[in-house]
This record gives C-alpha cells, sequence and structure tokens, in this order.
C-alpha cells in the first residue's frame, strides 16, 4: 500500500510505501472490541467502596430491649435497614476488573486499528513535524493546511516538548508518542497524523514479530 506524504505546508510531496502486514491487514471488530475492552478495564481505578455491617463504627449494644417497648425488634443500629448502617451488596474496592490481554491479540488489533485508518483515508503522513518553539498558534497553521480534523492524533517518534505542550490548548487535537500507542489509542481519534520517521519506527519494532 502506497500513502502521500505531505509537508507542513499541506503539499503533496511523495509517496510513502506502507508494510501491508501492519497496515493493510484485515480488520475484525470482534478482535478490536475484545481487546479495548481489556484496556479500558486494566485502565480502571476501584475506587468507590462501601462498607459492611462489621465494618461500621458501633452498635455494639442492643438498641432497646426485646419485648415491651411497641417498637419493632433490632439487634444492631449496624444493620443494613438502619441509618447510617452498613450497606447490602454496595461496591467494594477489593473487586478485581483485570483483563488478561494475549500479547499477540493485542498487537492484531493495533495493526487493525493502524489498517483501517490507513484505508478509510484518515491516515496523514509528513514528511517531517518541527516547531522553532513552543507555539499553540504555529502548530494550528499547519494542521490546517492538512487534511485533518476534529479529533486528531499526532503520533510522534520521540519525545518533543515543544509539540507535546503545543497540542495541549488545542482541545480536538492530541499528542502521544509512537511507543505508548495502543489500539484503544487510535481508535478514539478519527485522524491519525505521523511522520515518515513515525511509520520507521513503527515497522522496525513489528519487523520481526
Amino acid at each position: 500500500m502506497k500513502i502521500k506524504i505531505y509537508n507542513q505546508k499541506g503539499e503533496v510531496v511523495g509517496e510513502e510505501k506502507l508494510d501491508s502486514k501492519i497496515f493493510d491487514c484485515p480488520v475484525k471488530e470482534v478482535v478490536v472490541h475484545q481487546v479495548v475492552t481489556a484496556i479500558e478495564a486494566n485502565a480502571r481505578q476501584n475506587l468507590a467502596h462501601t462498607k459492611t455491617r462489621g465494618e461500621v463504627r458501633g452498635g455494639g449494644r442492643k438498641p432497646w430491649r426485646q419485648k415491651g417497648t411497641g417498637r419493632a425488634r433490632h439487634g444492631s443500629i449496624r444493620s443494613p435497614i438502619w441509618i447510617g448502617g452498613g450497606v447490602t451488596f454496595g461496591p467494594r474496592n477489593e473487586r478485581n476488573f483485570k483483563q488478561k490481554i494475549n500479547k499477540k491479540m493485542r498487537q492484531k488489533a493495533y495493526f487493525m486499528c493502524l489498517s483501517d485508518k490507513a484505508s478509510s483515508g484518515n491516515l496523514i503522513v509528513l514528511d517531517k513535524l518541527e516547531l522553532e518553539e513552543m507555539k499553540t498558534k504555529k502548530l494550528v497553521e499547519i494542521l490546517k493546511k492538512l487534511p485533518v480534523g476534529k479529533k486528531t492524533l499526532v503520533a510522534i517518534s520521540n519525545k518533543d516538548e515543544k509539540i507535546i505542550k503545543s497540542t495541549a490548548n488545542i482541545p480536538w487535537v492530541d499528542a502521544e508518542i509512537v511507543g505508548n500507542l495502543n489500539a484503544l489509542e487510535v481508535i478514539r481519534h478519527k485522524y491519525l497524523l505521523m511522520t515518515t520517521e513515525t511509520i520507521k519506527k513503527i515497522e522496525e519494532r513489528y519487523k520481526d514479530k
């Protein structure tokens, strides 16, 4: 598969041949869905926690005697039917949401997401992406000249503070180092913007895998 290469002025300056194993593999929605669901589950923070009747403070004595008061029988103020008592079937922070993902399956889903971007024309390749200074306005000017829109992910080959901090004030753009990319990051953005260097890094990383 070949793809157009743009410069920062939005001009087509050449073509890039993509590795068909990574950028032209058949997409299976079931695999992508399973991997994305697992990634989200593994990133989930289990913070919600309620106390059972055995953990609530107080209630060591019977509130009133069993008979003769005309009131209902109660043995403890920690009962779930009392205000301030324990909670029945509430969320607990020891619950484990982790899901195991096979390494090859995770990798395959990543390739499928990249292939989907390439086949749909939403993978945009630049010859280079460089900023002389940390300036959001300059980056917006570059992006407006390219066929990208809302929900754009800029994948950079190395950590570049100028690009990362320049995208921080653009609500429709995110920047990520290519080594941190996964199926979820790719699929949650409509457009994927890469440089030729970024593509080479991906192809070298998965060359013999």
